[in-house]
């Protein structure tokens, strides 16, 4: 019999400032891209914030083609919320604090969606958590 090993790899990224989630995913200073296989981390890499707001970018593309499928957000509008599922990336709001420990906890299962998302970014405001 053939002992064979079935490997999953996945890339998520993180709207990210200083190495900590960014509350505000359009005005990021970058995104940390993590690879995971199984329930590590593979890699790690930095994809530069388009300048001006993210929503009106083509940064949800763009993250697709090198093969994210999921994205750890701080909060979100739904414009963008809709600019990122459009593109085929899963999106979990409600995240906060240093993307290591975040995408460790991400591994053990211990990350769930918030359900909110900003309602009042097209006036301009951030939302306040």
């Amino acid at each position: 019999m053939l002992n064979i090993k079935i490997e999953v790899k996945m890339k998520i990224a993180i709207p990210t400032k200083n190495n900590r989630v960014d509350a505000h995913f359009g005005h990021c200073q970058y995104y940390t891209v993590f690879t995971v296989d199984e329930k590590q981390v593979t890699a790690r890499e930095i994809i530069p914030s388009p300048q001006g707001c993210g929503c009106k970018s083509e940064i949800a593309t763009t993250l697709k083609r090198i093969g994210v499928e999921v994205m750890l957000a701080g909060n979100m509008g739904n414009g963008a919320i809709n600019k990122v599922t459009g593109a085929g990336i899963q999106v979990v709001k409600g995240c906060d604090g240093d993307v290591d420990m975040l995408i460790r906890s991400w591994l053990n299962g211990e990350v769930k969606d918030s359900g909110t998302s900003c309602d009042h970014h097209e006036d301009g405001h951030q939302c306040i958590h």
